[in-house]
């Protein structure tokens, strides 16, 4: 049984990673740079200033990069239209579970805390969560398990009486390097082998996980 749950964000509880993804991709073929789905990917689950410097190797020439990061910041973070990426499928009904149960939850993203709080809030999911840990908070990102501890040390929880939810193999593997159980729920990309080996399990959705929560929390499912 585990006390406390730990979320990753973007790809497990928000659908923005296709986003994101697709607008670097198209920002490149603008400048003449052709991004491939397989090399973004590697990405996934990283800081800002690691995406950053990945990103930059691919755009090769530093002005072009920052060509390029202008206009998907243009795109992505504009202050009067933010964009709204929408919950994954699941999302409400498990942390519904939870909230009624009295499991506390967390947020350890790769994402700034102040994204992670702007980002849930727009979706209406922000209130679920007791603390924020933000890859902005700790000196190395995933999957070093320095987010991971900072979130479970913010849960007063120790690593493990949590269960965390990841879907990029950096989150995985910060994760079970914090001694924190994990759930993968793949994203963008499949699990690797290593992943495979280190999860409690692999779904298909957090719809699945919603039907887990007994055996996992000790609490009842919410009804289909």
């Amino acid at each position: 049984m585990f006390s406390g749950a730990i979320f990753d964000m973007d790809g497990l509880l928000i659908d923005s990673e296709r986003t994101i993804m697709n607008t670097w991709i198209a920002v490149g073929h603008e400048l003449g740079v052709h991004i491939r789905p397989v090399d973004y990917v590697e990405i996934i689950g990283r800081t800002l200033p690691e995406c950053h410097r990945m990103l930059a190797g691919m755009f090769g020439a530093e002005p072009l990069f920052q060509a390029a990061l202008a206009q998907a910041r243009q795109r992505l973070q504009s202050p009067t239209t933010p964009p709204v990426f929408p919950l994954k499928p699941g999302v409400h009904r498990l942390l519904t579970a939870l909230a009624d149960a009295g499991v506390p939850c967390a947020v350890a993203s790769s994402s700034s805390g102040q994204e992670i709080r702007s980002r849930l809030a727009r979706v209406g999911v922000l209130d679920f969560f007791g603390a924020i840990a933000g890859g902005d908070e700790v000196a190395r990102g995933k999957p070093d398990p320095a987010v991971y501890e900072l979130a479970a040390s913010r849960l007063r929880k120790s690593p493990g009486d949590c269960l965390a939810f990841e879907d990029s193999e950096n989150g995985v593997l910060a994760a079970h390097r914090a001694g924190i159980r994990v759930v993968t729920v793949p994203d963008l990309k499949q699990p690797s082998a290593e992943v495979m080996e280190v999860s409690l399990t692999v779904l298909e959705s957090l719809d699945q996980a919603v039907e887990r929560v007994s055996a996992w929390f000790g609490i009842e499912a919410l009804p289909a």
